[in-house]
């Protein structure tokens, strides 16, 4: 499952400083079992609006980290809070399949 959430970075504040923190806490969230992987992307046009999607095997894995934050998540966590707010966009299901182009979408093409 992908769990995506938006955040947009307050006046005064950069993607930077919250890039920082993601990056610190999902290195200690994606050792959590079934944790499988974290994106962080900026929106075109908006450098104060990210969108970051965080991979998981099951909902029930996301559910149980997210119940279980260890000390140090919640600080940095905590820590970003002030210059930034976050909207939850929600779980998604992976699809039971997925149609790519031969060459997986990339344009180029594989003989």
């Amino acid at each position: 499952m992908k769990y995506i959430f938006e955040v947009t970075i307050k006046p005064g504040h950069t993607a930077e400083q919250y890039a920082d923190a993601w990056v610190r806490a999902s290195e200690l969230i994606q050792q959590a079992p079934g944790a499988m992987g974290t994106e962080l992307h900026r929106k075109i046009g908006e450098p104060d609006k990210l969108i970051a999607i965080a991979r998981w095997q099951s909902k029930a894995h996301r559910d149980a980290m997210e119940n279980n934050h260890s000390p140090e998540i919640e600080k940095i966590i905590k820590s970003a809070a002030p210059f930034v707010e976050i909207h939850s966009l929600g779980g998604y299901e992976e699809p039971e399949w997925v149609v790519l182009p031969p060459d997986g979408g990339s344009g180029n093409q594989v003989s």
